[in-house]
């Protein structure tokens, strides 16, 4: 593709370092990147002028320790530093790897893994990460012999010692690691014309301008937030305000509230995003959200969903949001990001087909009003300058228009392979049909089929699990589970996904050791397996099936068939010595729900909360104060209600963990929590008093000590 938004002297030197470069000096004042530090208010901006100086600086300390061709990770929240530091990398001619900084142990052995399989010999970061991680560097053998850089501290001075690398556009620019496996992570070799490239894509897709206006929250560490939300801005000259993935986590709204305040055009995220939206965001919130701007909501990462398509369009729809303003779209790392996408400003393509039919691969497509129906949802077409086949896995050759098969693309965004895996490289990134012998094709190991053009996602090939827009590997849930119990026995159990009610929810089968059958304590086992899978991968369970001992199904080669687990799970067919399910009725949940809303209710009503300091001003009030067993009784009922078990299996002395509480639902906590106690709290609360008991403790005295001050009314 002709980069035409740049002039760079030739072919070869189309880099990003030379598009920044250009934009700085056509362009100095211009400021493309904006980040809400609160989520809401407090913005901190970069010119382009002031990011070539700081990329400059921290490239001109890394040309200086002889970093050119090294792998350095990039260790930073979401923010301007990490933006700095990423540009940074590539002006000095490395090869920049995004990685969150950890926190719990879950992310540590991520960030070992991946620090040792990309032979990672520096790290960029901040002071303050540095502070929080420097025992655990010292500790990890992975770790310890990384030189760790506080980009935070270098003087912009520095940026005038800066030489041009010797870097071309197919220099290495990205290692991409998939939220993927920690014994065998893979890491996506991205070059800067895959960058370019795939950037040329999206801003042609999404039908960008130098006038667009973007709103994202995705963490940059991940494709579709890097991509889309640091370097798309850069290619189109346009402007991005970017939010933390906790400051939506915790209030959903302050993310359509950019989007209204901004009067963006492009923003967007995966399926569970617009669902939370609908779910959180309430309609007195509202009555403040203007979204007739908004022209591109991308939607991808995980299932689109019709469902969600048509009640956030309805939900919405009073606040100017149409639908014809979805776009819903497919993409992976090795693709650099985007594969497909549809038409702006029109609607969404949906068929119908026979579900049961769809079960055995087979596509039969019928009306809307027919029982058997399922709706499925078109994730764009094959114009997009890449080529798309759907592939016969038996015979290699392609399928006919409405043949399910596996999802195959070529194309200048496929990537040039895992890094050090030459084997997976050729397995993923070579593969050729047999009839034609044309090739190479990336194999997305994702199953589809084309109908009119229009690519439809059916299921997976391989077993890895989309849960709330994240990619995870059984193989590390199930080490994870077998290693939480005695119990449990090694090699013997499956971790798989089923949809309930329109959402992916975690399964456990697994076999117990001959010697714990007799005298089984079935609950301890489950708490075990549950507070473990919440520990190391922040998910919680939906269901745990303990098996008779030598009963689960494998292979004849002593492989676990996690997809006859699966079918034995939904058929209930499987040896089972015992189990538990997450399974409040929807009577259970609307009773908690009204305990809650009676809770906040008091609250509202107390004297406390209506008296006025009027020797000050008139308007200001005093902090609501909840006693210690009130914010007990919300914790539990939250709890109760997010992981839907029966309250009074909740003890209020037991670690959140336990229960098997994630990451994600722990910052959604913190942002009611600090609705009901009329606050800002912090994101880190639950892992900073990790049960109720604890958690309540503090926050009375917090509120205690607080009580003689007098407050602004939060509106």
């Amino acid at each position: 593709m002709n980069h035409d938004l740049f002039l760079p002297r030739s072919t070869q030197e189309a880099t990003l370092v030379n598009l920044l470069r250009y934009r700085a000096i056509q362009q100095p004042t211009q400021a493309p990147y904006t980040f809400l530090v609160d989520g809401e208010t407090q913005k901190v901006s970069f010119t382009y002028e002031k990011l070539d100086q700081k990329a400059r600086a921290i490239a001109a300390l890394l040309q200086s320790m002889k970093a050119f061709g090294e792998t350095v990770l990039l260790l930073y929240p979401p923010g301007l530093e990490f933006i700095a530091a990423f540009f940074g990398g590539l002006y000095a001619g490395v090869t920049v790897v995004p990685v969150y900084p950890p926190r719990g142990k879950q992310r540590i052995t991520r960030l070992q893994a991946i620090a040792q399989d990309a032979q990672a010999t520096f790290a960029l970061t901040t002071s303050s990460v540095i502070t929080k991680l420097g025992q655990s560097f010292k500790e990890e053998p992975e770790l310890v012999a990384l030189q760790c850089i506080a980009t935070d501290e270098i003087p912009n001075e520095l940026s005038d010692d800066w030489f041009f690398p010797e870097i071309t556009n197919d220099s290495l620019a990205l290692l991409q690691y998939t939220s993927g496996t920690t014994g065998n992570p893979k890491g996506v070799m991205v070059n800067h014309d895959n960058l370019l490239y795939n950037s040329a894509l999206i801003y042609q897709s999404f039908e960008h301008t130098p006038n667009s206006r973007g709103v994202i929250w995705l963490p940059p560490y991940h494709d579709m937030g890097l991509i889309g939300g640091v370097l798309q801005p850069l290619y189109g000259s346009c402007s991005v305000t970017l939010m933390s993935p906790e400051s939506f986590l915790q209030k959903p709204f302050r993310w359509l509230k950019a989007i209204s305040d901004n009067q963006a055009t492009t923003s967007g995220g995966p399926n569970f995003a617009y669902d939370l939206c609908v779910e959180k965001i309430t309609p007195e919130q509202r009555k403040h959200l203007d979204l007739s701007s908004w022209e591109v909501a991308f939607n991808g990462a995980e299932p689109v969903r019709e469902e969600t398509i048509e009640k956030f369009s309805e939900t919405f729809a009073d606040c100017g949001f149409t639908k014809s303003t979805f776009y819903p779209c497919y993409g992976m790392a090795e693709t650099t990001l985007i594969i497909s996408g549809g038409v702006k400003k029109q609607p969404p393509v949906i068929r119908f087909v026979q579900e049961q039919a769809l079960k055995q691969n087979l596509i039969v497509t019928t009306t809307s009003d027919s029982e058997d129906a399922k709706a499925v949802v078109g994730v764009g077409h094959n114009s997009l300058a890449q080529e798309i086949i759907i592939v016969n896995l038996e015979s290699l050759t392609p399928c006919l228009d409405g043949e399910i098969g596996e999802i195959w693309v070529a194309g200048s965004s496929v990537a040039g392979g895992y890094w050090n895996k030459p084997q997976d490289t050729q397995q993923t990134f070579n593969a050729q049909l047999l009839d034609t012998k044309g090739g190479p094709f990336l194999r997305t190991g994702d199953l589809g089929f084309l109908l009119d053009g229009e690519l439809f996602i059916t299921g997976r090939l391989k077993d890895m699990m989309i849960i709330r827009g994240q990619n995870h590997y059984p193989q590390d849930i199930e080490l994870t589970v077998q290693n939480s119990h005695p119990a449990l026995r090694a090699n013997c159990g499956a971790a798989f996904s089923v949809e309930i009610d329109g959402i992916e929810q975690l399964v456990i089968t697994q076999e117990i050791e001959r010697t714990y059958l007799r005298q089984l304590d079935v609950d301890e086992v489950v708490k075990s397996i549950r507070q473990a899978v919440s520990e190391y991968h922040q998910l919680q369970v939906y269901a745990i099936v303990l098996l008779k001992t030598a009963s689960i199904p494998k292979t004849s080669s002593g492989k676990v068939q996690r997809h006859a687990c699966r079918v034995g799970f939904l058929d209930k067919s499987l040896d089972v010595v015992g189990d538990w399910i997450a399974n409040l009725t929807e009577t259970d949940l609307l009773q908690l729900q009204a305990e809650v809303d009676d809770l906040w209710q008091q609250v509202q009503n107390s004297d406390v909360n209506s008296d006025i300091n009027k020797s000050d001003t008139d308007q200001k009030s005093l902090k609501p104060t909840l006693t210690e067993k009130e914010i007990q009784t919300w914790l539990i009922s939250h709890l109760a209600m997010y992981l839907k078990i029966p309250p009074d299996e909740i003890d209020i002395q037991e670690p959140f963990s336990t229960y098997g509480l994630d990451s994600a639902v722990a910052v959604s906590l913190t942002g009611e929590l600090g609705q009901l106690l009329d606050c800002e709290l912090e994101i880190t609360l639950f892992w900073e008093y990790p049960d109720i008991e604890t958690l309540s403790q503090y926050l009375v005295e917090k509120f205690q000590s607080l009580a003689s001050t007098t407050y602004s009314v939060v509106v």
